[in-house]
C-alpha cells in the first residue's frame, strides 16, 4: 500500500516507493523531498529536493546531516510547504531524521521523539548506530539550550 504518514501538519515519512509516487506528493501537498539514501530516486514531479547519501549501516554518521535536514523541514514549514523524508523502507534513516527535528525544533526529548514518528508510522526502527547517534544530538541539543545559543522551539507546524 502505498502511503506518506504525517507526523506534523508539515512532516510526512514514508518508504522510496510511497514517496516516488506522484500522485501521492501532490494529493499531500509536499514541497520538500528529503531522500536519505545513496541509492533510492526522487519523484518526478518538480518540487525541492535534498539527499541525504547514507546507507542503513550503524557505521554511517548521519548525525553530520541532523541539523541541515531538520532546519531544511522547519524552513518548509515557515514557508507553509510540506516535507516527506524518505529511505527505502521507510524505518530507519528516514525516521532517525525526523527525530532529529522534533528534538530541534519541537524541544522533544528522544524518548517523545520517538513516540511520535512511531505514531504516525508504525514500523519505524532506527538501527543501534543510529539511535546512539540520536543520542548524542539530544545531548548536543541540550548543550546549546544551556548557553543560550537561539534554540527556540517553534510549534509553527
Amino acid at each position: 500500500m502505498l502511503e506518506l504518514c504525517r507526523i506534523t501538519e508539515a512532516l510526512l515519512i514514508g518508504n522510496a516507493r510511497s514517496a516516488c509516487c506522484d500522485e501521492l506528493i501532490q494529493k499531500e501537498g509536499v514541497t520538500l523531498c528529503i531522500n536519505v539514501s545513496k541509492q533510492q530516486p526522487f519523484p518526478s514531479m518538480r518540487v525541492g529536493t535534498f539527499r541525504v547519501p547514507v546507507y542503513d549501516d550503524p557505521n554511517e554518521n548521519l548525525l553530520k546531516y541532523f541539523d541541515r535536514c531538520a532546519d531544511a523541514i522547519e524552513s518548509e514549514a515557515g514557508r507553509g510547504g510540506r516535507t516527506v523524508v524518505y529511505c527505502k523502507n521507510g524505518r530507519s534513516r528516514s525516521a532517525a531524521v525526523c527525530m532529529a527535528y522534533l528534538m530541534k525544533h519541537r524541544a522533544l526529548s528522544l524518548p517523545q521523539a520517538f513516540q511520535m514518528v512511531k505514531e504516525a508510522r508504525s514500523v519505524v526502527d532506527p538501527n543501534p548506530g543510529f539511535r546512539t547517534q540520536l543520542e548524542k544530538y539530544e545531548q548536543e541539543l541540550e548543550r546549546r539550550r544551556s548557553k543560550g545559543e537561539g534554540m527556540v522551539a517553534s510549534s509553527s507546524c
